[in-house]
């Protein structure tokens, strides 16, 4: 495509309220994007059969003007440019009546794979939810003949969990931002962000890189992250939060929702729960669980699925029957039922974590995975 032949896209796909429906008319009556910035006002209002003020000489013109400097940026940055009308624009996207004209991408995933799911939740991850995203996404990358796309928002919490457990499961992702590409907000997750480029991945987003980086665009993004996928998880979020948003949209795209149930006390469970209660969510505590809902065909059982009763020493057995019986317990604890040198059990208590058969979790302790 030729530098114009974009520069009319970028700046028809920038204008205000313009959704994939109404785009779609205006470009089959004016006969393309160049069409629709050469036609004087009276034009385009007498071919549309009203007026607007997007049909403006200075509303078309500062269009025009920014979107040459973006021109600019996507060319000397690499940026995929992806329009509405392509065959790469991703078709679970443009299902949605509030899907974007014009989406900016670093990367090389395909955005129309076969199977995509979005883990979202609260920025204040407990270990609780932290391990489940990493089980989730290790078992999905198992489980599942066709390696889905990871998709989230790049922020801190569950969001970076999921992007980092899909790295380390050889899982492309997608980071769905709210600004333009011209920055990173967090600069903190600048290092996992280039892994995902490189490992197939992409951040994605639908703003231009003029655009300032603004609150709100936090929450108008969410709309991309249900909308890309096939399916929703929410993982961890208080009553209120950006996670039961995109819940509440995902929903309104007819895809499929789930959440992790949590105990009643714990703050960052309180959304979850409510999802579940109000029929919003189907409850997922595992891949598997996760597969059967969405009726996805997975690997052979005895491929896909770790033993069950893995070999253990009788020191390891012990260690599980404390844990068993007392569901947390420190290394003090341990020690004084179990009969090892402090530095053979602290050893062996990492092997076992290694092992997946326990985790540690804050303030010293461990419990069952």
């Amino acid at each position: 495509m030729t530098d114009n032949a974009l520069t009319y896209r970028v700046a028809f796909s920038s204008l205000r309220s313009l959704t994939p429906s109404l785009a779609g008319t205006i470009l089959d009556r004016v006969g393309s994007e160049e069409n629709f910035f050469a036609f004087t006002e009276s034009q385009l209002s007498a071919v549309m059969g009203f007026s607007n003020r997007l049909f403006t000489s200075s509303v078309r013109g500062e269009a025009l003007e920014k979107a040459r400097d973006e021109v600019e940026f996507i060319n000397a940055n690499s940026i995929s440019s992806i329009y509405f009308q392509s065959g790469q624009y991703p078709g679970r996207l443009l299902e949605c009546d509030d899907a974007p004209l014009m989406l900016y991408g670093l990367g090389d995933c395909d955005l129309n794979h076969s199977r995509f799911i979005s883990v979202v939740g609260t920025r204040h991850a407990t270990a609780y939810g932290v391990d489940f995203v990493e089980r989730f996404i290790n078992e999905l990358a198992t489980l599942l003949p066709e390696k889905p796309v990871i998709v989230s928002g790049l922020a801190y919490g569950i969001d970076i969990c999921a992007h980092k457990a899909a790295l380390k499961c050889g899982l492309p992702t997608v980071g769905v931002l709210a600004h333009g590409l011209n920055t990173l907000y967090p600069s903190q997750h600048r290092s996992v962000a280039v892994e995902m480029v490189r490992n197939h991945g992409m951040l994605l987003t639908d703003y231009r890189s003029s655009t300032p980086v603004h609150k709100g665009n936090f929450l108008a993004r969410n709309r991309i992250v249900a909308g890309l996928s096939d399916a929703l998880v929410v993982v961890e979020s208080a009553s209120k939060g950006g996670a039961l948003v995109t819940a509440r949209l995902a929903s309104g795209y007819n895809r499929d929702v789930f959440a992790l149930p949590g105990r009643i006390s714990d703050r960052y469970s309180a959304g979850c729960n409510g999802l579940i209660a109000n029929h919003m969510a189907a409850l997922v505590t595992s891949a598997y669980d996760f597969c059967s809902q969405m009726r996805w065909p997975v690997a052979e059982a005895d491929d896909a699925m770790p033993s069950l009763f893995p070999e253990m020493s009788p020191e390891e057995e012990a260690v599980m029957a404390v844990l068993t019986a007392r569901g947390e317990a420190t290394l003090a604890d341990l020690s004084s039922r179990i009969d090892l040198p402090v530095a053979r059990l602290m050893s062996m208590l990492i092997d076992m974590e290694f092992r997946a058969l326990i985790i540690s979790i804050p303030g010293g302790r461990y419990r069952l995975r």
